[in-house]
């Protein structure tokens, strides 16, 4: 059986190795990327079972994705479509401060997902289904797919964690804005900056957003401040954790990672400082490499933090 199921898109990742404008890089390095697949591996590597669904194209790309997140020890339930593309994601950085990210996802194969796709009785049988709100952005059908994923794990009494994860490429502030609110009614565990949480609520101050957005349903909610740490609202409760101080490589990835760190600790029914510890230092590790989700820590890598005063591991 499987702990966390979790559905959406995942592309070929196409990252160069210069720093500057993308037209004169020569030279990429070929991965994979997808908040919900980055979700997956973060809470495979920390010792749960998580599931992933979606559709990929009938080609090289799809066969990367499929292969690479089998091999962290994801259950794999992908689609091959073979009247779609793999999508495709470019990364370059412009300055040696700013990535630039550029998604060609256009009618690709994940964009296709649709309810049909999803497994009734696998979300029964989960202990948290874990949606993005990029998902519902990529087409009608692929927000037809997570409104039908809710409602069967609702019924199934299967809790539902959303990341906000707002793609402003997808749509606009304004139409993720009404679906959010249309659906928050329905989840159990809410991750979101600042930024993303006023699409919901148009609320000043981070413990007044919060308590907004608690009381819209969610027994759960993240507000997450990047570089500035995390604090969680749960029972009427604020807890708040400091960052983790590390060198910055590559920022992408960082908010699924915090994710897959509080999920994975939630899943072995660790306590609430100990859960929102965990959610940063896996975002902190995150950080700390080029790659959307390659420096994902597992159980053993945590104390790695807690760095000797001469950084050496011996």
């Amino acid at each position: 059986m499987t702990e966390l199921v979790t559905f959406g898109e995942t592309m070929a990742l196409f990252a160069a190795r210069r720093t500057g404008p993308l037209r004169f890089a020569r030279d990429f390095d070929l991965g994979l990327g997808g908040a919900e697949s980055n979700v997956a591996i973060g809470v495979s590597r920390l010792g749960h079972a998580a599931t992933w669904v979606g559709r990929v194209g009938a080609d090289e790309f799809g066969d990367l994705i499929r292969f690479t997140l089998a091999g962290e020890g994801v259950d794999v339930r992908a689609i091959p479509d073979p009247d779609a593309p793999t999508g495709l994601m470019i990364k370059g950085r412009r300055t040696a401060d700013l990535i630039d990210v550029r998604y060609y996802r256009r009618d690709s194969a994940g964009s296709r997902l649709r309810a049909g796709d999803l497994d009734p009785a696998l979300i029964r049988s989960a202990r948290i289904l874990h949606v993005s709100a990029i998902t519902p952005a990529l087409s009608a059908s692929a927000r037809e797919a997570v409104r039908h994923a809710m409602a069967v794990a609702r019924d199934a009494g299967v809790p539902i964690s959303l990341d906000v994860n707002y793609r402003r490429a997808l749509w606009s502030p304004e139409e993720a804005g009404v679906w959010l609110r249309e659906v928050i009614g329905e989840v159990d565990v809410l991750f979101a900056t600042e930024a993303e949480g006023r699409l919901i609520a148009d609320v000043e101050g981070a413990d007044e957003l919060a308590a907004e957005l608690a009381g819209r349903g969610p027994k759960h909610v993240l507000i997450k401040f990047g570089a500035e740490g995390a604090m969680e609202l749960s029972g009427g409760a604020v807890l708040r954790a400091e960052p983790y101080q590390v060198t910055e490589v590559d920022s992408v990835g960082a908010g699924d990672a915090f994710a897959a760190g509080w999920l994975a600790d939630w899943l072995a029914g660790a306590k609430p400082a100990d859960r929102l510890a965990t959610a940063c230092a896996a975002g902190a590790f995150a950080v700390t490499s080029q790659g959307d989700w390659e420096s994902l820590p597992r159980r053993s890598d945590l104390d790695l933090l807690r760095k000797p005063a001469d950084g050496v591991s011996r």
